[in-house]
């Protein structure tokens, strides 16, 4: 290729070819590629692939004319053969993409096969050679094999050239400059070595602003010891000294840490953060004002909830030990001060959220029960104090959930029931105040809640419509009250899961589709939240199964895909976390049931293994948790599905039989129609029916009817009526909005994160 070959002979330096699935990498690539400036050393420079130019532009990426032409269309035909590269964004959706496909077809019909590299985002390489592996191929047919003569595939092989941006790999970063140093033909340690040199000068700059914060927060803080060892004449310019020093670390972790993480500097932010934290350790406690003690905890406590947000649990939890050995010594100072009661308990409340995320129940429970003990004093003390009488309520409602989780619904009560008495008086006593109906649209949540674990249906969903309908009044009556916005959606998402189980699947989808629209303007806002990041994928899973049973198997294997990729990113970035763990394990089990629909035996069994195996792990934990129990039952009637598919009776039988012993003591515990449905089901697929029937008619009496279970209970003719009454009676709830329900307004939800926990409830 001459000098000026990729000038003139070319319009584009790179065509990018991808799935309309991977638009987002899609986006990302041909950003970075456009914005990446070459190393001046390097401009100018003549390699095989042409002069070397300063910025990588123009890059080709249009898909407009896909959507409605039969072949590729004429602009991105003229495209591909205008381009000096074409870069594949590899994926299993784009392996299955017939446009992906044909435009490698096209690049090679053109001669220049030796000028396609491959970006992996998802999947694996060539696993399409394994059997059960066909579903994780990334690599589309045209990129594996060659072609001949005529222009057509063959079955010889080849290896493609690929970077790979999956973590664990190259990443990103690493993935970009293979690609940028393959379409230029330069050495990739070259690129590299420049990067280093130019991310190098930009954290210099960064960091020189956090290290001079720091040094001058040392000097300040050594000034004040020093000081306070002084006549009593310096002391107050010891403690001004002090207090500055503190403030100094307030603005590390506040308005220093937002610029980082504007500039994307997560490396440097987690150095301040860890600087602050030896900051706190060196100092001492017993020489200290309670003023700064104070500063302290608080300081640690923000430490730890950004660790939390970015799903470090193990560092949040070590900052908010921190932040609780200083509460104890405020409150050592002053036992009877309610204040520090309140800030000692909010730091046990705290590691409670730890432990609760991290699949430890019994230490959670211990966490927020001794919160509540502490706030009851302290709410008793000031009972005037409406911020006190809220955080009792959060720590309360704390307790009774974790309980609930355990099972144990008759002392998980009087939690709900004494919270709900605070929401009451603070509604009483603010009338105008907007949290206090947003709270008590909590504790109809958390009532529906228990009706359904006591098989009661119809009152569960007017707890779950009153609960909607009051956020979205709120949310209608201040657009800004982002409160009212976050709970709505996951209000919506609650409604929507429990009309599924009754069989309204067009209001279920209508409202997990609200749920779902929600919560991707919120991760749009706030790309770093991991939380929410888990909340879009449980959503998109719950859509799938409803649109699976309603025989959108399209639309339900794509929304199932998202919630699959997405909780595999978060669990393998803090294994951890047993939440994001049982949320993969749940998606990964609707998943196998739409691949079993679909007749991909071997998928379904690959995917549903996965999920028993993954189920085991976090049993041997907590093995008393109830999510957990649902779970392994649900997978080992999968697996005795697939093995039937495959006439292997007495697998199916084994699994069947082993989902029924693992259901059946949990069942004793409340009517919750989910242990229900999944122990009917074992006993109908083991073909024992008379043991069946009176749960089958339990189920029905309550209106439970998802199109699963109906479908199970039809081909093992049983009864299983429509109740027309119990039809109405939902009907009138949905469209009246709100209904007296079945107790007064119930227990708050957890603040903040912890509410986002909710909607793995039900």
């Amino acid at each position: 290729m001459t000098q000026d070959s990729v000038v003139s002979a070319f319009r584009y330096r790179a065509f990018i070819s991808y799935s309309h699935q991977d638009k987002v990498w899609a986006d990302w690539l041909h950003r970075a590629l456009e914005t990446y400036v070459l190393p001046k050393r390097l401009v100018g420079q003549s390699t095989a692939a042409g002069i070397i130019p300063r910025r990588l532009v123009p890059i080709f990426r249009d898909r407009d004319e896909l959507a409605s032409a039969h072949d590729l269309g004429r602009k991105v035909n003229e495209a591909l053969a205008q381009s000096a590269n074409l870069i594949v964004i590899c994926s299993p959706r784009a392996a299955d993409s017939r446009w992906v496909n044909e435009e490698v077809l096209a690049y090679k019909r053109l001669g220049r096969s030796e000028r396609i590299f491959c970006l992996i985002v998802d999947g694996e390489p060539n696993a399409s050679d394994l059997p059960g592996h066909t579903a994780e191929e990334c690599f589309a047919p045209a990129l594996r094999f060659k072609l001949d003569a005529n222009g057509r595939l063959t079955s010889e092989r080849t290896e493609p050239i690929a970077a790979d941006a999956r973590p664990g790999k190259d990443g990103r970063g690493n993935a970009k400059l293979k690609l940028i140093a393959g379409m230029l033909e330069v050495g990739f340690d070259a690129l590299k070595q420049r990067e280093l040199q130019r991310r190098t000068r930009r954290m210099t700059a960064i960091a020189a602003l956090a290290l001079a914060v720091m040094a001058v927060t040392t000097t300040l803080a050594i000034a004040a010891m020093i000081a306070r060892h002084a006549a009593e004449i310096a002391r107050h310019d010891a403690e001004r000294r002090q207090n500055q020093a503190e403030d100094l670390v307030g603005f590390m972790l506040g308005d220093l840490n937002d610029k980082l993480a504007q500039v994307s500097r997560l490396d440097i932010m987690q150095s301040v953060d860890d600087k602050a934290m030896a900051y706190f350790k060196s100092l001492p406690t017993a020489d200290v004002t309670d003023r700064a003690l104070a500063q302290r905890v608080k300081a640690l406590q923000e430490i730890g909830a950004v660790r939390e947000t970015r799903g470090e649990l193990t560092k949040a939890l070590e900052s908010y030990r921190s932040s609780s050995a200083l509460a104890t010594e405020l409150l050592r100072r002053a036992p009877t001060d309610a204040m520090r009661q309140a800030q000692y308990a909010s730091s046990l409340t705290w590691i409670g959220r730890v432990y609760w995320f991290q699949g430890d129940l019994p230490q959670a429970a211990q966490n927020f029960r001794a919160a509540s003990d502490l706030l009851r004093k302290a709410a008793e003390a000031r009972p005037a104090d409406t911020k006190l009488a809220y955080q009792l309520s959060s720590a309360l409602v704390n307790t009774g959930r974790v309980l609930e989780a355990r099972g144990d619904f008759s002392t998980a009560k009087p939690y709900y029931v004494a919270a709900r008495d605070n929401y009451v008086r603070l509604r009483a006593r603010e009338p105008t105040n907007a949290q206090w109906p947003l709270q008590l649209a909590y504790a109809y949540n958390n009532l529906g809640k228990l009706a359904l674990e006591q098989g009661q249906l119809g009152q569960a969903i007017a707890g779950y419509r009153a609960d909607q309908h009051l956020k979205a009044t709120l949310a209608t009556q201040d657009p800004n009250n982002r409160q009212a916005q976050e709970g709505l959606l996951i209000s919506n998402a609650i409604l929507g899961r429990t009309l599924g189980l009754c069989g309204e699947m067009g209001a279920a989808v209508h409202f997990t589709g609200l749920a779902v629209a929600g919560v991707r303007k919120l991760m749009a806002f706030d790309t770093t939240n991991k939380y929410w990041q888990d909340a879009f994928a449980l959503y998109s899973q719950q859509m799938g199964g409803l649109l699976r049973q309603q025989g959108q198997l399209d639309q339900a294997a794509a929304a199932d895909d998202d919630a699959v990729r997405r909780l595999s990113d978060l669990a393998a970035g803090d294994p951890a976390n047993t939440l994001w763990q049982q949320h993969l394990t749940q998606s990964r089990l609707e998943q196998s049931r739409l691949q079993l629909v679909r007749d991909d035996v071997g998928a379904a069994a690959t995917t549903a293994t996965d999920a028993q195996a993954a189920v085991k792990r976090l049993r041997r934990k907590n093995a008393d948790d109830r999510g957990l129990i649902l779970l392994a039952a649900q997978a080992d009637l999968v697996l005795g599905q697939i093995a039937a598919r495959r006439k292997d009776g007495a697998a199916a039988s084994h699994y069947w039989t082993q989902a029924r012993d693992t259901i059946l003591p949990a069942t004793r515990s409340g009517a919750d129609p989910n242990f229900l449905a999944a122990y009917a089901e074992a006993l109908l697929r083991l073909d024992q029916t008379e043991a069946a029937r009176p749960v089958v008619t339990e189920l029905n009496a309550m209106g439970y009817r998802t199109p699963d279970f109906v479908a199970l209970v039809t081909r093992k003719h049983l009864a299983y009526p429509v109740s027309s009454e119990f039809s109405r009676r939902i009907a009138q709830i949905m469209q009246a909005g709100t209904t007296n329900p079945p107790h007064p307004p119930g227990a708050a939800r957890p603040p903040s994160s912890a509410q986002r926990r909710d909607d793995s409830r039900g």
